[in-house]
């Protein structure tokens, strides 16, 4: 097992009961995750989630909170993952672009049509970081302080 965990971001985006979701082929298998990735060297969380949405969906997203910090242990890479998860809006979409490897497409997905995917859903973090926007959580992005 390894010690230090994965930082990873993720985008929480609904539009008339649907949420923005990407197929993408992971560990051998297709599975759909919310627009997520990991944090790269020198970006800040929101940046990582920005790009990572524009990366996967082509889509524009600006965050607008905090969802929640999600840590999950993965008994397939024996992997701990920490997401920090973001709702937000989509401003626009790039026609066209390609988008990022392993990604086959992105499309909006009712959350019970989610909860039916069962065990093709990336992690349990996409179904909980769901429901919890669905119950209210929601935190400032004030609350992240990016120090230089």
């Amino acid at each position: 097992m390894s010690d230090k965990p994965h930082i990873t971001v993720a985008a929480v985006v609904v539009e008339a009961g649907r949420f923005l979701v990407v197929e993408e082929e992971a560990d051998g298998r297709v599975v759909y995750n919310q627009p997520a990735g990991h944090l790269d060297p020198g970006e800040t969380l929101q940046q990582a989630v920005v790009r990572e949405t524009l990366e996967e969906t082509a889509y524009h997203f600006r965050p607008q909170a905090l969802v929640g910090i999600y840590r999950w242990h993965s008994p397939v890479n024996d992997v701990t993952y920490v997401r920090v998860c973001f709702s937000g809006d989509c401003l626009s979409q790039e026609a066209g672009r390609t988008l990022d490897s392993g990604i086959r497409r992105s499309l909006w997905l009712s959350r019970d049509e989610l909860s039916a995917l069962g065990d093709q859903l990336r992690s349990p973090m996409v179904l909980r970081c769901i429901d919890d926007y669905r119950a209210g959580k929601s935190s400032p992005l004030s609350l992240i302080t990016e120090l230089a």
